[in-house]
Formats: structure tokens, sequence, C-alpha cells
């Protein structure tokens, strides 16, 4: 039986999505992406994913949006989120004061620190997910 945690990533740069794939994989995780919120919500709901890194400025729907709708929605509103963003640091004020939703799993600028960005994927799912 695979204990293997599944991560969606929710981003638009293909260069973000080639890291964040890459160093999920090497730790271990099963990856799923989508290139903006309307796949993102829509593979969210299709997979059930253990957690979703998401990006909020996308084209077609932001990272918001999405948010809002995996909140909205029972079958999706307790995946954790960790927000990845290059906006700054106000939003992440922004985000947590607004009581439509409840405050992300987790908050990163851009650039990564990958460190940092494993250490909180791993207490949010757990560390036993080493790869057979």
């Amino acid at each position: 039986m695979s204990t293997q945690k599944t991560i969606l990533v929710v981003e638009d740069e293909p260069d973000q999505i080639a890291y964040l794939d890459t160093l999920l994989k090497d730790q271990g995780f099963a990856v799923i992406t989508a290139a903006d919120g309307r796949e993102g919500f829509e593979k969210a709901k299709a997979n059930h994913p253990d957690l979703i890194t998401l990006d909020i400025s996308m084209p077609q729907e932001s990272g918001v949006r999405m948010f809002r709708d995996l909140q909205g929605d029972p079958a999706t509103s307790n995946i954790p989120v960790i927000i990845i963003t290059g906006i700054t640091h106000d939003f992440k004020r922004f985000i947590e004061t607004r009581k439509q939703v409840h405050p992300p799993a987790g908050y990163f600028d851009k650039p990564l620190d990958r460190e940092k960005l494993l250490a909180k994927i791993n207490e949010l799912l757990g560390a036993a997910n080493r790869a057979a």
C-alpha cells in the first residue's frame, strides 16, 4: 500500500512549474499541474490531492478565485493550500483578513526558499512520504 501523497501545483509560469514538479517529485510526492485557477479547481475536484500550491496572479482565473472556490466546495474545502506568489507581502495581510475565506495553510513569496517550503509541506502532510 502506497503512502505517497499527491500535490497539485497551480502555476502559470513554465519555469516555476518545472522547478516545483522536480523539487516535489525528488521528495517522493506525486505531482499534478494546472496552468490557471479554473483548471486547478477542476483537477482538485477530480483528483482530491493531499495539498495544493497556488499562484495568485494567473490568466483565465486567478488564484484568489480558485482559493474561494476550493473553500466553498465541501469536496475540496479541507485540502490545505500553500500560496506561492510574487505579489507583495501586503497580499498576505489582505488574504488573512478576508471574512469569506480561511487563511491559507502557508504563504511563500517568490523566489522560493525551498527548505522552508519543504518543511511546511512535511509539517502539513507528515514526513513519512519517501518513495519506496
